[in-house]
C-alpha cells in the first residue's frame, strides 16, 4: 500500500533527478516499512512554476524550490517508522534535488485498512494477519 507523492514545480529539476528520486523513494519506503518493494508506488506531481509560491514569491520568478511530499501508509504503523520515513524522504529531496532542508515539507497520511483497496478488496481483508501483527508489535513497543 505504500504510496508517495512528491509535489514539484515543472522545469526546475532534470528528468534524471526525478527518475532517481522515484527509484530511491521506492527503495527507502520498502526498507523503512519493511514492505515488499512490489507494493510501493511513487509519483511526481508537477505544478507550473508560475503557479507555485514560496514565501510569497513565485518560483518562475526565482523563488526557492520548496518541495512538499505526502506518504500514505496503513494505520497502525509505529511512530518510529513514520518519523524515519519523513526523514528519509526529506533527505532524498535534499541530496537529489539540492534543495534547502529547511524548505522541505511533508506529511504522513494514515489510512484505515478498511478504507484502502488492493485489487478492489479492502486491505483489512486482504492483509488481515499482517495488519494485526503490526498493530500488536506497535502496542508492545508503546508499553
Amino acid at each position: 500500500m505504500p504510496v508517495a507523492h512528491f509535489h514539484l514545480p515543472s522545469g526546475v529539476v532534470t528528468a534524471a533527478q526525478e527518475n532517481r528520486l522515484l527509484r530511491e523513494a521506492c527503495t527507502a519506503y520498502s526498507r523503512v516499512l519493511d514492505s515488499p518493494i512490489e507494493r510501493v508506488r511513487a509519483f511526481i506531481v508537477h505544478y507550473d512554476s508560475t503557479h507555485v509560491a514560496v514565501a510569497g514569491e513565485i518560483v518562475a520568478d526565482g523563488a526557492a524550490i520548496a518541495p512538499y511530499f505526502t506518504a500514505i501508509v496503513l494505520a497502525g504503523r509505529p511512530a518510529a517508522q513514520r518519523q524515519e520515513l519523513l526523514g528519509a524522504f526529506t533527505g532524498l529531496l535534499v541530496e537529489i534535488l539540492g534543495v534547502d532542508r529547511a524548505l522541505v515539507r511533508g506529511q504522513i497520511i494514515e489510512v484505515a485498512p478498511e478504507n484502502w483497496g488492493i485489487g478492489g478488496v479492502a486491505a483489512s481483508g486482504v492483509r488481515a494477519d499482517e495488519i494485526a501483527g503490526r498493530m500488536l508489535t506497535a502496542q508492545v513497543r508503546e508499553s
